[in-house]
């Protein structure tokens, strides 16, 4: 059995050394992966980035702006925030109709004012030329001016 052992390993051996073997080699090069680091592409590069940076920059802005607005819209749809639009909505129909009721009046005050909100509403009646003049004043200082005819509408 040792002479069997002996032989194959001498027939390796003699194998290995009468086989030639090719090597061959290159120069050894690094190159970086990265723009960054080449400086190859790298103005594309930078741009890409930025691009990404802006875009992911506006995808937050325009949840937080999703985010405010449905935050606006659950405390609008509340029970309570419905009743309070609601009998705001009929104290100013009230309102207006007490102003309109008497500047149409034949009998009772000529003018009026009332302020809402830092609105001031002036109203006054001109019996002479049949004619109700109505100034709001609103906060900024703008002046909005309204004429009209007393009698002239029927229905």
């Amino acid at each position: 059995m040792t002479g069997i052992i002996k032989y194959i390993s001498i027939s390796v051996i003699l194998a290995g050394l009468l086989c030639p073997s090719i090597t061959t080699s290159g120069e050894l090069t690094h190159d970086f992966k990265s723009p960054a680091f080449s400086g190859q592409g790298y103005g594309q590069h930078v741009l890409t980035v930025d691009q990404i940076e802006h875009q992911r920059r506006k995808e937050i802005q325009e949840k937080k702006a999703a985010d405010a607005a449905k935050a606006k819209r659950e405390a609008e749809g509340t029970t309570l925030a419905k009743f309070l639009n609601n009998l705001e909505s009929r104290i100013y129909a009230s309102l207006s109709k007490q102003m309109v009721d008497n500047m149409f009046s034949s009998t009772g005050a000529t003018s009026g004012s009332v302020q809402i909100e830092g609105a001031t509403i002036v109203w006054s009646k001109d019996l002479s030329t049949d004619m109700i003049t109505l100034q709001v004043t609103e906060t900024g200082g703008s002046v909005t001016t309204v004429t009209v005819p007393i009698g002239t509408f029927g229905f």
